[in-house]
């Protein structure tokens, strides 16, 4: 049943990947063999950039077979097995969970080109890396509870990071614009991409709200880990690694969204400051089972 849920979940979101390059490569092309600058292209509406109610569709069964898919490797029969491939495979899954909701209201047709293929690579991961502990007191509802919201937390951190990277991208190429009478810089499969990508700061009005949501749900999972900690170990806090980089992580994101209160902070800088957190957030969790899963080959909790 498991590989017939792999095979399913890999087939919509390759297809739909697949299908969302060629469409984009379709309207990226057609207005250069027709003479059409590219700004003037990008303004003019395209039916085949967007995706349509069948392709929502699509994403949305996607997105249901992925979900089943997590929860019945992850919880088989009261048991729990985890590691670095199913956290990233998790991870976006709930990113590509993010950008679905948020297109409803966002032309964010550029991050669908980057979230699909890495969710159909990320899916995949669980059978490739598949060598991992199973704990005992999963069944617990308290590490339950906080199970759920670190991962809604990661999954909303990650789908942040990719909005930073995708800023970036769309700052350099306007620097590089500048002096220039049209925003044409040439016919590159980049330049169309980024061509599909809503203004900056409407992005870094999505970016923000991000952050801050997965600021609420750190914070609760930091706190629902002490919890959890003191309710099985006696103890409210265990200085490893994990947790270090997660505390760390936790302090960067609460530094940048209180620069951004008071001052205001924004551009190049900020998004770097982003993609820095979000390095310490992996490393707290998914970076470390990496290294002793498939490294050190132990089994951790």
């Amino acid at each position: 049943m498991d590989i017939v849920l792999y095979a399913l979940t890999a087939l919509l979101y390759g297809g739909l990947a697949v299908a969302g390059w060629r469409a984009h490569r379709h309207t990226a092309v057609e207005p250069a063999l027709a003479g059409v600058p590219a700004g003037i292209a990008r303004a003019a509406p395209s039916k085949a950039s967007g995706m349509g109610g069948i392709g929502r569709a699509l994403l949305l069964i996607a997105l249901l077979v992925h979900g089943v898919l997590l929860h019945t490797t992850i919880f088989p029969q009261n048991a729990m097995i985890f590691g670095f491939a199913f956290a990233l495979s998790a991870m976006f899954w709930l990113g590509a969970g993010i950008y679905w909701i948020e297109s409803f209201f966002f032309p964010l047709d550029g991050l669908r080109l980057l979230v699909l293929p890495l969710a159909f690579v990320a899916s995949l991961l669980p059978l490739v890396f598949g060598g991992v502990r199973v704990l005992s007191y999963s069944a617990a509802p308290m590490f339950k509870l906080h199970f759920l919201i670190a991962n809604i937390a990661y999954g909303l951190f990650a789908i942040a990071a990719l909005h930073a990277v995708l800023m970036l991208l769309l700052e350099r190429r306007l620097q590089r614009m500048r002096g220039l009478s049209t925003r044409h810089t040439g016919s590159s499969w980049l330049s169309s991409w980024l061509d599909t990508l809503p203004p900056l700061l409407t992005l870094e009005k999505l970016l923000f709200r991000l952050i801050a949501a997965g600021f609420v749900l750190l914070t609760l999972t930091l706190v629902s880990g002490v919890a959890f900690n003191e309710q099985l170990l006696n103890r409210a806090l265990q200085f490893d690694h994990k947790t270090v980089f997660a505390f760390l992580s936790w302090l960067m994101f609460g530094a940048l969204l209180t620069a951004r209160r008071i001052s205001g902070w924004r551009g190049r800088a900020a998004l770097r400051w982003v993609l820095a957190s979000f390095v310490a957030l992996l490393l707290a969790y998914v970076g470390s089972r990496f290294v002793f899963e498939v490294l050190l080959h132990r089994a951790v909790v």
